[in-house]
């Protein structure tokens, strides 16, 4: 085998929940190798045995002892700008995981420096990858919804405790289900819908009584006039969250009656993931007296995480720029964190988009 067809050696940075599901999926894709993990925990000594790769506590330690082609930082949020330079700095291509930083300052540091050395960094909103979005995102663009004028989402799933006991941070400033799930659910919104330019919010932390939140309910203005409500729990015991509704992630049970987004215009709406179609196929039949045309969209179901891998590999190759760059992460945590402040604050934010 010759050099230029070698996998390429990836390492991961951080081997807990969402560490593990990337090494699972570097583990299936003939492009790339894992060749080491990075991550000071004791449960990691097993992880790294098991897979036989080295394991380093210190990202410093693995840049100086075995640079590999790619990393993919899958650390607490506290750390991923601070690792993400140093990446940038050894010239390694990154797959950061969102949130790209806990703070708008923190991310437009990391944004600022990506964009004046060319880095190659991709923001890990790995929905963005997902065959399902791409359609929809046909769907609304073909117009056949007509002009958009509501949406409602939602992301209500119940975390078990193990969740949090076996990474604590989860619980304090920098975890929570707005910075953990919205940010996800903020990049589809985009994607779909354009821009988010004002929030409203109320949260709840009457349930868990962890520092952070464990529900919130938004209102949501649109760039294009649309607008939007969307409800977020992680201790609600429902099925309308993506996890449970994609059918993309088998390791969730799913339920392909449930939706998480439906997508409203003047001629139309989109129930997504079940890509349920109504329309009026003339505008003069437009009542709420009269019937819809009523379908689906056919759809390809496959793993994002899987799609984002093979992503990766062509950005380290150059045969790609990142489908999700540092700057759309800055622009997801803008939102995410007008959200956070509407939430703590009960006040109208607006948000700026630079």
């Amino acid at each position: 085998m010759t050099a230029t067809t070698l996998p390429l050696r990836i390492a991961v940075a951080g081997s807990g929940t969402i560490g593990l599901a990337h090494i699972a999926v570097i583990q299936h894709n003939t492009r790339c190798t894992l060749s080491a993990i990075v991550d000071p925990s004791e449960p990691a000594v097993a992880v790294a045995a098991a897979h036989g790769v080295p394991l380093y506590k210190t990202l410093d330690a693995l840049l100086a002892h075995d640079k590999p082609d790619g990393i993919i930082l899958a650390t607490p949020n506290a750390l991923h700008v601070p690792q993400a330079l140093q990446c940038i700095a050894a010239g390694v291509a990154t797959l950061l995981e969102k949130p790209i930083a806990t703070t708008v300052q923190e991310a437009q540091t990391l944004v600022d420096k990506v964009e004046a050395t060319g880095a190659k960094v991709l923001i890990g909103h790995h929905r963005a990858h997902s065959p399902i979005m791409a359609k929809a995102k046909d769907v609304i663009r073909s117009g056949q919804l007509g002009a958009l004028v509501a949406v409602m989402g939602s992301a209500t799933f119940f975390k078990p405790d193990r969740y949090f006991s076996d990474a604590p941070w989860r619980r304090d400033v920098g975890g929570g289900p707005i910075l953990i799930n919205m940010i996800h659910e903020v990049h589809n919104l985009r994607m779909l819908c354009g821009d988010i330019v004002a929030v409203q919010a109320f949260k709840s932390n009457a349930t868990r009584g962890f520092s952070v939140e464990d529900t919130v309910a938004m209102n949501l203005r649109f760039a294009n006039g649309a607008l939007g409500t969307f409800m977020l729990s992680d201790t609600a015991a429902s099925a309308r969250s993506w996890e449970q509704t994609s059918q993309e992630n088998k390791a969730y049970a799913s339920y392909d009656d449930e939706d998480c987004y439906v997508i409203s215009g003047t001629r139309g709406s989109l129930s997504v993931p079940t890509m349920r179609l109504k329309t009026y196929a003339r505008d003069e039949d437009r009542s709420w007296m009269k019937p819809f045309d009523i379908g689906s969209v056919d759809m390809l179901r496959e793993d994002p995480l899987a799609r984002q891998i093979d992503h990766l590999c062509d950005v380290v190759q150059g045969k790609a720029e990142p489908l999700v760059t540092a700057r759309d992460g800055l622009n997801n945590l803008r939102v995410t964190e007008a959200i956070a402040q509407a939430a703590h604050t009960g006040l109208f934010v607006e948000i700026s988009h630079i």
